[in-house]
């Protein structure tokens, strides 16, 4: 892993990740940490790169068409408790299971946005657990 990599998990550990946490408590009330398997990612810049806007971003936004009204950020705040973030290879690889209270999104990072999963497949998926 070089200087740059480094520098980019230590950005996204300090800052991103727990900006979205706090932006996830303004959408349903409730922060809800992230769990990065940071093995998967730390010898590849460009992955990290796309991490926030593929799965941070597309997450909340997500949530944001869950909780549009009490009952949906009810069901939220009572039922997801952790998120884990994963990087594959390839996107055929690509992977979202909620199960649990736990919403594990497996991504293609590198490969931007054909390495995603959408909002509405996690909100998908997020739906058939609450």
């Amino acid at each position: 892993m070089g200087l740059a990599e480094r520098r980019k998990i230590q950005d996204l550990q300090d800052n991103t990740l727990p900006a979205r946490s706090r932006e996830i408590a303004e959408i349903c009330g409730r922060e809800i940490p992230y769990e990065v398997d940071w093995a998967t990612l730390e010898n590849d810049a460009s992955a990290l790169n796309f991490l926030d806007n593929l799965s941070c971003h597309r997450l909340n936004m997500a949530l944001r068409t869950i909780c549009i009204d009490d009952m949906g950020r009810e069901a939220v705040r009572e039922t997801l408790k952790l998120v884990k973030l994963k990087n594959v290879a390839e996107p055929a690889q690509r992977h979202i299971a909620f199960a649990g209270g736990v919403l594990e999104m497996h991504c293609a990072y590198a490969h931007g946005a054909s390495g995603m999963l959408s909002d509405g497949t996690i909100r998908d998926a997020l739906m058939a657990g609450l």
